[in-house]
């Protein structure tokens, strides 16, 4: 697991509801990915025992497990490296929220 040991400078200028709502959404985006994966594993071990013991015709669920795979994995990357990795999504939202700000007091 890779662990971010210094605080995103986009950290300090959030207040405590902002906190509290990207710590819900990110514990939110990790349990759907425990979710998927574990959807993933049931679906695709009824798949191979339907391949194997079945229809014997040929291997095919490896080609579910190789391509839902991919998915289950980008899923992971995004969900732990780049949801709360380097402080980008971090400095993303911080322009934004100055961006709307902008907009509303009517300079933009």
């Amino acid at each position: 697991m890779i662990c971010n040991l210094r605080t995103p400078p986009a950290m300090n200028r959030l207040s405590n509801d902002e906190i509290e709502r990207l710590a819900h959404k990110r514990a939110g985006a990790k349990l759907g990915w425990y979710f998927h994966f574990a959807v993933y594993v049931v679906v695709n071990t009824f798949l191979f025992a339907l391949s194997y013991f079945g229809l014997r015709e040929r291997a095919w669920s490896m080609y579910p497990v190789l391509g839902w795979g991919l998915g289950v994995a980008l899923h992971g990357l995004s969900v732990f490296l780049i949801g709360q990795g380097g402080g980008i999504r971090e400095k993303m939202v911080q322009q934004e929220r100055e961006r709307l700000q902008r907009q509303r007091s009517g300079g933009q």
